[in-house]
Formats: C-alpha cells, structure tokens, sequence
C-alpha cells in the first residue's frame, strides 16, 4: 500500500509514516496543495510588483479601471467637495480629488480671476500629449458668458480643461493649485480620459 504523508502532530513529524489512513492526505495531494500556495504567493508578488511598475500606471491603469466601472453619461465636479465624478444614471461610479483655481469660490467673471466656471458644459477637444500629461477641454465660455464679459468689457478667458500633472512624481497627487482648470492626479486623469468621450456633459457645481 501506498504510503502516506501524516498531517497530525501527534504521529511522528511531517513526513513520517502514518499508521492509518484516516488522519492522512496522500504525499502527492499534500504536495499538490503545497505547490497551490507557492504560486499564489507568487501571482500575489507578481501583482504587487507590476501594480507599482511605471509601465502599468502609464499605460494599463487608466483603461482597466474605466473597464471595471462600466458606462459612464457624464461629469459632475463639486467645487466646495475639491472632488470629480463620473456618474451613471444619477449615481457616481468613480470619484477622485481634484485642485481648482487660485480663487476658487464664485464664478469665473473674466481672464486671469482665478476661479473655475460654475455651470453645464461639454467636453471638447482632447490632448493626449498635454504638457500636463492629459488634458480635456470644456467648452467655457458659453455664448452667453462670453457676451455677458463683452459687454462688461472684459475678457471671459478660456481654456479651462480637466488635465493631469506636469511633473511625473504626480501619479498619486496633485497639485494644490491650477490657474482655473480643474487639475486631477495622472492616475485620476488616465481614468477619466478612457472613460469618457467628446460630447458628454459636464457640470461645476459651487
């Protein structure tokens, strides 16, 4: 009869001969078992591994989670809450943290205020290679903001994009401050660039 590998303390050592059966795992199952966790020890270091390698966070990251959250119809950006969401049928399924203008409270008035517009807008044109590492542009001004700051005359400004971080030490972070954009961490950015698509609304709340 085959001998087996006992799994108790009280018959011998581990590898010692087992007087019975009922205790016992057969020595090829035990090492099938063992085996099972050496490599799950090993996929788990592999993971670890290449969660944190640069080459995952630029380039898998982003799309993997837009491809776990599922659809996506449309921003909305909580000024008071510093925070950016991407929302399905009313209910945020991705939110991150998000720095706004020098002067953040209010709605932007003209050039240079420092404030981040309040209202419904669009996504427009998309910069893969921003000096920000990704930037969206929304369609501020609206003809009647840019009428209404012709008339004051002044000047409404423009350009205000949801964009990534200009230095490469800023995958998990950002920076306090933008000039009125609404500025996400790179891995923030990479999520809501795969997610989303030209058109979709997006709306700033105070």
């Amino acid at each position: 009869m085959t001998d087996t590998i006992c799994q108790t303390e009280t018959v011998g050592q581990v590898g010692g001969i087992c007087p019975t059966d009922a205790a016992c795992e057969p020595a090829g199952q035990l090492a099938g078992h063992r085996w099972y966790r050496q490599r799950r020890r090993i996929f788990l270091l592999l993971g670890i591994v290449l969660a944190g390698s640069p080459v995952f966070l630029q380039f898998l990251y982003g799309p993997l989670v837009a491809l776990a959250i599922g659809s996506v119809d449309r921003i909305l950006v909580d000024k008071s809450a510093r925070t950016l969401s991407l929302m399905h049928d009313g209910k945020a399924v991705y939110t991150a943290s998000i720095s706004l203008g020098k002067n953040p409270v209010g709605q932007k008035q003209r050039e240079g205020d420092g404030r981040t517009p309040e209202g419904t807008y669009r996504l427009s044109w998309r910069d893969p290679s921003s000096d920000y590492h990704r930037a969206i542009l929304i369609s501020y001004p609206t003809m009647a903001q840019a009428s209404r700051a012709e008339a004051a005359g002044l000047a409404p400004g423009g350009e205000i994009m949801v964009h990534g971080q200009k230095y490469p030490w800023r995958w998990f972070s950002r920076s306090p401050l933008t000039n009125g954009c609404v500025g996400l961490s790179n891995t923030a950015m990479d999520v809501v660039w795969y997610a989303t698509a030209g058109g979709m609304p997006i709306t700033i709340r105070p």
